[in-house]
């Protein structure tokens, strides 16, 4: 590397450590993001302990920022694992960006690990849950192991078609059942659960509403035979009814209760997250009332009983 090209190098990345955003272009396509990302300097060990104590200790936001810019690359890097899935790429990369910034805030930089190892984790679960929930819009797996079949089904089928090619076996794209058994053994699921994963994974994409070709006028998808009940009469009735018992009806039956009744099923049951994270436990509602958890539990108990008569008379 020459004198001139070192001295650029140095005067760019110190322009990019203090204001990173100006090596991204505010528009453009994926190419040109993926370019400028792989610009941005990687942080040095010293570097990413002083932000990281900064982000936890004061809730810097800017050294939040350098964390996540400098990590972007790795996200990208992931994102590509992934491709096979038939998802738009922007898509991932974007998905696994939310899971990069939920480590650089969960992140703590006295346990011993580089942010790059903490990080891969949350990326990669963001990416997966965007998967499972996109592709082919149905649920293709439930289960954490069924999880881990889908994800791994389709490489172990390249290494048997490896394996197959080593020893002249004419190509196939099924699995033999010694195969499947194998993949059920090392992923600990059941063989059938294997065929039924292969099978839907193989699958062909069928169009819910195709359009008409010039030869045929009649040309029909799902959409023509799948059913929509939502305007339905009853169901609409229906539909009132238990939006009415969630927000009037619900309401009702706190105000039957006592204050401290009423905070206890608030906190336990009502102020929580999507994912059921963020209630308040029965130890920590006994510390502030002074009594046992297990008190709180019998007043909890008691609470919803009460609220479920109430519930019945209002409806």
């Amino acid at each position: 590397m020459t004198v001139s090209s070192s001295v650029a190098h140095a005067n760019a990345r110190a322009v990019a450590l203090t204001n990173p955003w100006a090596v991204v272009p505010a528009l453009g396509n994926l190419d040109a993001y993926i370019s400028a990302v792989n610009r941005l300097p990687m942080l040095t060990q010293e570097e990413e302990q002083r932000y990281a104590h900064e982000l936890r200790d004061t809730g810097n936001l800017e050294a939040a920022k350098k964390l996540v810019l400098s990590h972007l690359r790795l996200v990208v890097s992931t994102s590509r694992q992934y491709l096979g899935y038939g998802l738009p790429h922007a898509d991932l990369i974007q998905e696994g960006n939310v899971g990069l910034m939920k480590a650089v805030k969960r992140f703590d930089p006295d346990q011993g690990v580089r942010l790059v190892s903490y990080a891969l984790h949350w990326i990669k679960a963001e990416i997966h849950e965007y998967i499972l929930k996109n592709w082919r819009l149905v649920k293709v797996a439930t289960t954490k192991a069924q999880r881990k079949l889908f994800f791994n089904l389709r490489s172990m089928k390249q290494g048997f078609k490896a394996e197959d090619a080593a020893v002249d076996i004419t190509h196939r794209d099924a699995l033999t059942e010694a195969q499947i058994n194998v993949v059920a053994r090392e992923l600990q699921v059941k063989p059938d659960e294997v065929r039924e994963m292969e099978t839907r994974l193989a699958g062909g994409e069928v169009l819910l509403d195709p359009t008409p070709t010039d030869g045929d006028e009649h040309a029909f998808g799902p959409i023509a035979y799948l059913s929509d009940d939502s305007h339905e009469p009853t169901a609409i009735i229906e539909s009132a009814q238990r939006d009415a018992l969630a927000t009037e009806g619900i309401a009702s039956a706190l105000d039957s209760l006592d204050e401290r009744s009423r905070r206890i099923v608030t906190e336990r049951w009502l102020n929580v997250n999507d994912d059921g994270s963020g209630g308040m436990t029965l130890h920590e509602l006994a510390a502030e009332y002074g009594v046992s958890a297990e008190r709180i539990r019998q007043i909890e108990v008691a609470a919803m009983k009460k609220m479920r008569t109430t519930l019945a008379e209002y409806a």
